[in-house]
């Protein structure tokens, strides 16, 4: 089953509270997102991390998202690429 865009917000979310030293990382992020299991939040991940790289290699574009701004400002792609997200 998919992903709708709440459970997106909370994984990156619950990803960003509890990084990669946390020894109980994954289900604390299947907890976040609720309805969904450990494996199913460790899989999402890793296509994650695999959209990430190919994003970087320039082999698919970035998103645009419609009325993408941070505080009233609009953001291009790149100033969205460069955002806190670290995938180790």
């Amino acid at each position: 089953m998919g992903w709708t865009r709440e459970e997106n917000r909370r994984f990156e979310d619950a990803l960003a509270v509890h990084g990669p030293d946390d020894p109980n990382r994954w289900q604390h992020v299947a907890d976040a997102v609720g309805g969904k299991s450990v494996e199913e939040v460790k899989m999402h991940y890793e296509i994650l991390k695999e959209d990430v790289i190919r994003i970087e290699r320039d082999q698919i574009p970035l998103p645009r998202y419609r009325g993408a701004s941070i505080n009233g400002r609009q953001i291009d792609n790149e100033q969205r690429r460069m955002r806190n997200l670290t995938l180790r």
